[in-house]
């Protein structure tokens, strides 16, 4: 039960870093445009950053809480 839980949690969190890399392709892409778009790009960036960090936490943390149930 808890291993469905914890892979349906994973493939939530990869479809989610999926969405924010398609959408920095995409704001990179629309880079060279005008009306400010290198800084909606750096945010963009920025936001794309934190989440991976806050992701790689998680992930972090799941892998401690399998640790602490398999032992």
């Amino acid at each position: 039960m808890h291993e469905d839980r914890i892979d349906s949690a994973l493939g939530r969190i990869e479809a989610a870093m999926a969405r924010i890399a398609a959408a920095r392709e995409s704001a990179a892409a629309q880079a060279g445009q005008p009306a400010g778009g290198s800084t909606r790009v750096v945010e963009l960036v920025n936001a794309h950053e934190k989440l991976r960090e806050q992701v790689a936490e998680s992930l972090r943390e799941l892998d401690d809480l399998i640790g602490q149930l398999e032992a």
